[in-house]
């Protein structure tokens, strides 16, 4: 066998023995220079581990996962939900819906999904296990629309694609996924509120409608975050790596003399929370640098598969669906970006519409079992077990899945704010 496909074998071994990403990337890497790859590639391994993590825009992933620690803790969430059912009113699926506006706006804060599935489930679990919702339904709902964090801005891993993609805008693949995070977020009300209804869940006579001026006041911080960020990018006031910078300090603001909700012992303990979270990040994206051009020839093989493209892109979005199921998204666009950044330039594809059906398509996976990152946080708040969520998740995967059909056929979706706001896509 040739040292590549030595390499990939041993990553793919590697990943099924439950061995960190990191590490697999690693030492596959390793594996493909004792199979014979060219020995000089050895010296040029600490320069690229160095040159992987050694990019400017890379600052904001830490400081936007900060971010989400930080509104998480200073009681953000509960905010957004006390103004959300004061603006939708006691009735059938009112908390449903709830829910899913508090996820996406969360969203807009932090762009993580984890961090906003675990936010909103603490709050909204509680309330509508007493409305009669089965809290496998709910917590099945709430991690689907914390998917929704990987598309609105500002998203972590629309970060990471702009950095592996080359010559793509930031600000373009920010104002690209607000639409298509609004229809995959739209995808969602329908069947959560058909759900409610037809069962019967939150009787209206039962709920009591929270005053809407003063949840409004309460709200203000939570909803100028959002405003704050993509309207500072908007204007050139910040750079999206700045406008990291600009949200960790308004959270500090609102969590220590806005809401009061966080302490700075608090603070300290969330910067070191957030430093292991990206340094696991940070490892894997210096690591995967080892895969030394492997990837290329199977991009080639992958290109020769049809000459189709439309064949091909489906297949593509199945892979990366299965992908989701099992990895975190920033793995995952460093491993398939070498395969696909080829495949997209020969058919042609436009490369910031292609990285908002990968968000999509990593946006489904987040909560399909069986290793659905959103999904274990809020099945592990809601106190129930993986299995008892697989057929309320597929009604979700349906109804997302139809937000991605749509994207793929009507590319305007995404592309249409962006070329309004004059940015290059």
């Amino acid at each position: 066998m040739s040292p590549d496909l030595w390499m990939l074998l041993a990553f793919a071994g590697l990943l099924i023995a439950g061995v960190p990403v990191a590490f697999s990337l690693g030492l596959s890497g390793a594996v493909g220079i004792v199979a014979g790859l060219s020995p000089s590639m050895l010296a040029t391994l600490g320069t690229n581990t160095y040159n992987s993590v050694a990019k400017y825009p890379l600052i904001a992933i830490p400081l936007f996962i900060l971010t989400g620690l930080i509104f998480e803790r200073a009681g953000v969430a509960a905010r957004l939900v006390r103004f959300a059912q004061a603006l939708i009113g006691p009735r059938h699926g009112g908390l449903a819906l709830v829910a899913v506006l508090v996820c996406m706006i969360m969203g807009g804060m932090s762009g993580s999904g984890p961090a906003d599935a675990a936010a909103v489930a603490m709050v909204m679990l509680p309330s509508m296990t007493r409305a009669g919702y089965p809290r496998p339904f709910s917590a099945t709902l709430i991690a689907a629309s914390a998917s929704t964090a990987i598309l609105i801005p500002p998203s972590v891993a629309l970060i990471l694609y702009s950095i592996v993609v080359p010559g793509v805008d930031l600000r373009a693949l920010f104002a690209a996924g607000l639409f298509p995070g609004m229809l995959a977020g739209a995808a969602l009300l329908v069947p959560a509120w058909w759900l409610a209804r037809r069962y019967r869940w939150e009787a209206p006579e039962d709920a009591e409608r929270p005053p809407l001026g003063e949840s409004f006041r309460q709200a203000i911080p939570a909803l100028f975050a959002p405003v704050l960020i993509l309207g500072g990018l908007r204007s050139g006031l910040f750079t999206p790596t700045e406008a990291a910078v600009v949200a960790v300090t308004y959270g500090v603001v609102v969590g220590l003399w806005l809401t009061r909700e966080l302490g700075w012992r608090d603070l300290w303990e969330l910067f070191g929370e957030a430093a292991v979270i990206s340094g696991v990040v940070m490892l894997i994206i210096a690591l995967a640098g080892t895969t030394l051009g492997t990837f290329r020839h199977l991009a080639e093989w992958v290109i020769g598969l049809s000459d189709n493209g439309t064949l091909l892109l489906v297949l593509i979005m199945l892979a990366v669906l299965v992908a989701g199921m099992l990895l975190d998204a920033i793995s995952i666009y460093l491993i398939l970006m070498p395969i696909l950044i080829p495949v997209m330039q020969h058919f042609d594809w436009n490369p910031v519409w292609f990285g908002i059906l990968l968000a999509m398509n990593i946006a489904i996976g987040q909560f399909t079992p069986p290793v659905a990152v959103n999904l274990m946080v809020t099945t592990e708040v809601a106190r129930v077990r993986l299995e008892q969520t697989v057929g309320w998740a597929m009604v979700f995967v349906v109804a997302m899945a139809s937000a991605l059909a749509l994207v793929a056929i009507f590319p305007g979706i995404a592309l249409w704010l962006p070329e309004v706001l004059g940015y290059n896509v």
